[in-house]
């Protein structure tokens, strides 16, 4: 027998090469074969029998109203609940048998705790789905096991971020327990306790097996209608173009046929992009070998919950009365040649890259130095390059749709997803805030590179297990999209953040220059790693849960603003123009506000979905009709718009606007001018005597008032004008043409110096936005979230008569009274808080905060965060008055104050120009 531990001494010794059972002749190799049955650790795995039939296992439609391609754990849980949705005409199509790609082989691990609200409900369906409805709708056992969920905290940050974790499982009720080294020994004896600090025990997680889950999930939807075909690959996707020119899904096509169909699902896993590459859509995902080993039997192991040691990047599983064995390597292997007849099969596993996991699960459980390995399981994964999945329908084509790219997670997201994905489908949207996981996140630019694609997977996989820290950003793919300011913001000191591939200033370092570098994939493949790197130095000193060691250089920004004047590059904002005989027509229903004032006018408005929900805010600036004066203007011989959207989130109201126009039949435009133009927001109570000097125009508030905009000249240069502000001070906007970006910007510093003018980044923006209670989209605003609920009724034209998407749900909200409502807390200490952190009403978990950061002008901690009454009824101003509230913080209490109002100038004085 070969024992882990003599394996670990001859890697560490290289003493000789290593034998089988341990290690195989060839890293990189694959088999077309089968897996023999002594290799796979599920007793049920479903495989073709001998002697079956090559052809499809049922004939093919001539039509369906959904076409889903992939029947692992995501196809089969889409298919199952179009059908519980009543959607039963619903073909699934896999080209071997159900699970033979990826699913087959994985873990099946469930951890009910994320540092993510959406994504714990998303885990509490599946884990529903697994454990109680599948079972009682079929009677079949689906294979789940609940032993429990151990979370390893070698230090102090790992277990703060745990604790972040179980304050937010209280709000959902989720059983969790901060454990001492010694309890964790009481609970789990084979443990090594000595470097611990301590472990977050989660009795309710489990394990899932995938065979059965997805036998029992396409038996349920085969019952309600739905028609699984195996042994039925796809060879192409039949896209027709409409007469608006629209691109929609028209057929599959496969060897046996064609299924006529205006809807396909893309749930193929690693093979995702090639099934992207028959409609013309990117999928931007990568295939990597990922890998666990099966221990042979040991003694005292059985029930043990399942570990998760993030330190030391390994996991190991309960498997019977054994253990999995696995974890993210920094050198992960890129399976470049993804193969076609890839099924029910793996690679032969690279020992030199998984050796360090062996080495984390001895020090953790010592018994496995003289415990052997029965089996070793190496197949492919498919990564992203945020390591979240790809989901909704692509913008390329209406109608087609992704489920893929789930980083291994399949199995425990597949539930949840399965579910949004589904109404997705049938409802046009899905009904929680799927954001982060939809393919509108990435723009468009990003989704065919490659060398994005390839570095940013990597970083995201070599990083699964790192503590998840409020301020970190990528190290990969940087300076893909750089604005006119980013040469001489560099000399200044910026240290960026990364949105969209835009490099956005974060805050100003006052010790030089600190620009991020090329991508040296820490140091794997032989790649020689980034010396005297100040950007990554600087980075690291953020990460912690505390006040990071810049947070006076954050404070000195914001103050400079309140008191004096500052400066902020916004150029990475979406700049679109909305255009033509029905753009009137477009903007009534788009926008929740009425944007159709006079010429000059600028609104700060919502976009809704059909429930109501918001899919953005916005300005929207009306233009005078004219001639072309591109880009500050755009041609137009009647209505014509300007909108300005938060850049990290451009490409998804890009595709929203445009889905809305074609769904509508509205004969627009809408022209994308990002790229060419730059944008500085002058802010602060000096703000009007800096300008005045730069451009030739009355500043005076009879002359230019807030919520308006012009053409004017800036030291010679034409731009656009607009008051406004997103930091709650009397300040403008400048919308400079690309060209006159930096002669613009060194007037306005030139004309400033005398004020005390500065640079400042988005650390303060997100601070002086908050302090006066502005949204930011998907943080304290989410598709989830009804304009009403998260007090921005004043954007929304309910006293008109004039039609809008989502009034119908606001009108029946505003009769029938808010269940839920947005609320700012404050607390007195000064103590951190970042969201996620627990609210408590009386004592009773009411929600969480979204968003929460530090008010310097009025030197507190705030947040902002949705409550909900316990007994389901109306959150009225007396519900909120009435409470005494608490936030949780890390499983501390800390008294809170509730206020109905921002707390930083409440009369909203500032922005009109009123100092006192």
């Amino acid at each position: 027998m070969a024992f882990i531990g003599r394996a670990v001494q001859r890697l560490v010794l290289a003493a000789r090469p290593p034998v089988a059972p341990l290690c195989r002749t060839s890293s990189r190799s694959y088999s077309t074969e089968h897996t023999s049955e002594k290799s796979v650790p599920y007793e049920k795995t479903l495989k073709q029998e001998e002697g079956a039939s090559t052809g499809p296992t049922k004939p093919l439609p001539r039509s369906a109203d959904v076409v889903v391609i992939g029947g692992g754990s995501i196809g089969c849980q889409t298919v199952y609940h179009l059908a519980k949705m009543g959607m039963t005409n619903v073909a699934l199509l896999e080209r071997d048998r159900l699970t033979a790609g990826t699913t087959w082989h994985t873990a099946g691990l469930l951890w009910q705790l994320r540092p993510s609200d959406v994504e714990v409900e998303l885990l509490a369906h599946t884990r529903n789905v697994i454990s109680k409805d599948l079972e009682e709708e079929t009677g079949l056992h689906t294979g789940w096991i609940q032993n429990g969920g151990l979370f390893i905290a070698s230090n102090k940050q790992r277990l703060d971020e745990y604790k972040r974790l179980m304050s937010l499982g209280k709000v959902y009720g989720i059983e969790s327990y901060v454990l001492s080294p010694a309890e964790t020994k009481d609970l789990y004896p084979l443990m090594n306790i000595d470097d611990l600090y301590g472990t977050l025990y989660v009795p309710k997680d489990g394990t899932m097996d995938p065979a059965g889950t997805c036998t029992t999930l396409s038996r349920a939807a085969t019952a309600r209608g739905v028609t699984v075909i195996e042994n039925c690959p796809v060879t192409g996707i039949q896209v027709r173009t409409d007469d608006l020119g629209v691109k929609k899904v028209k057929a599959v096509e496969t060897p046996h046929g064609a299924i006529e169909t205006p809807c396909v699902v893309n749930c193929a896993g690693v093979w995702a992009t090639r099934l992207g590459e028959m409609a013309g859509v990117n999928v931007p995902l990568i295939a990597m070998h990922h890998a666990y080993v099966v221990t042979e039997r040991i003694e005292g192991i059985q029930n043990m919950p399942n570990v998760r040691d993030h330190d030391a990047s390994v996991y190991l599983r309960l498997q019977g009365d054994a253990l999995s064995v696995g974890g993210y390597e920094q050198n992960p292997i890129f399976w470049e040649e993804v193969s076609d007849k890839f099924a029910f099969s793996l690679f032969d596993l690279d020992w030199d890259v998984f050796m360090q996991h062996i080495e984390g699960a001895i020090n953790r459980v010592p018994v496995l130095e003289q415990t052997g390995i029965k089996s070793t399981v190496c197949g492919p994964e498919s990564f992203t390059a945020d390591h979240k999945p790809l989901m909704g329908e692509a913008p390329e084509v209406r109608g087609y749709f992704l489920g893929c790219g789930f980083n291994s997670a399949g199995m425990m997201l597949g539930g949840g997803c399965g579910r949004e994905l589904a109404k997705w489908i049938i409802h046009g949207r899905p009904e929680k805030d799927m954001y982060g996981y939809d393919i509108r996140r990435f723009h468009s630019s990003l989704t065919d590179n490659a060398r994005w694609i390839r570095e940013r997977s990597h970083e995201s996989y070599a990083k699964n297990y790192s503590v998840v820290f409020p301020f970190d950003e990528p190290l990969a793919s940087r300076n893909m999209r750089k604005d006119p300011f980013h040469e001489v913001l560099t000399e200044q000191g910026c240290m960026f953040q990364e949105r969209h591939g835009w490099e956005r200033p974060g805050w100003f370092n006052k010790d030089g220059p600190a620009p991020p570098k090329k991508y040296d994939y820490y140091g794997a493949y032989n790649i020689r790693k980034n010396e005297n790197y100040k950007y990554k130095e600087l980075l690291g000193k953020e990460y912690t849960f505390d006040f990071p060691p810049h947070h006076d250089v954050i404070k000195s920004e914001c103050l400079s603003c309140r008191h004096d004047v500052a400066v902020f590059n916004m150029s990475y904002f979406g700049k679109f123009y909305l255009t033509g005989p029905d753009a009137k027509k477009a903007a009534d229903w788009l926008f929740s506000a009425d944007v159709n004032k006079k010429p000059g006018s600028t609104v700060y408005t919502c976009m809704l979905n059909k429930r109501g929900g918001a899919e953005a805010d916005l300005t929207v600036s009306r233009l005078e009709p004219g001639a072309a004066k591109l880009p500050l203007a755009p041609q137009s011989d009647g209505d014509a718009y300007y909108l300005a959207i938060g850049g990290g989130v451009a490409e998804h109201n890009w595709n929203h606007i445009r889905t809305v126009i074609q769904d509508q039949g509205f004969h627009c435009q809408l022209t994308d001018h990002s790229e060419d133009m730059g944008m500085i927001s002058i802010q602060g109570p000096k703000s009007r005597q800096v300008l005045q000097e730069v451009l030739d125009a009355d500043l005076s508030n009879e002359a230019f008032p807030f919520s308006t905009h012009k053409l004017v000249n800036a030291a010679g240069y034409q731009v656009r004008a607009m008051r406004l502000s997103f930091v709650g001070e009397l300040g403008w906007e400048l919308h400079i043409p690309k060209d006159s970006c930096v002669p613009v910007y060194r007037a306005v510093m030139a004309a400033g110096a005398k004020h005390g003018i500065i640079n400042s980044g988005y650390r303060a923006i997100d601070s002086l936005s908050i302090e006066k209670g502005y949204r930011h989209w998907h943080a304290d605003l989410r598709p989830d979230d009804t304009p009403l609920e998260a007090g921005l009724a004043f954007t929304c034209k309910l006293k008109s008569s004039i039609p809008f998407q989502g009034r119908e749900t606001l009108e029946r909200q505003k009769e029938e009274g808010l269940r839920r409502r947005i609320v700012c807390f404050t607390i007195d200490e000064k103590i951190p808080m970042f969201g996620l952190e627990a609210i408590f009403r009386n004592g009773v978990p009411v929600g969480h905060l979204r968003r929460a950061d530090y008010g310097f002008f009025i030197d507190k901690t705030l947040g902002y965060g949705y409550i909900r009454n316990p007994d389901g009824g109306v959150v009225s101003a007396d519900f909120i008055k009435t409470g005494e509230f608490t936030l949780e913080r890390m499983g501390v209490a800390y008294k809170a104050k509730a206020h109905l109002k921002s707390p930083f100038d409440p009369e909203n004085k500032r922005v009109k120009g009123i100092y006192e």
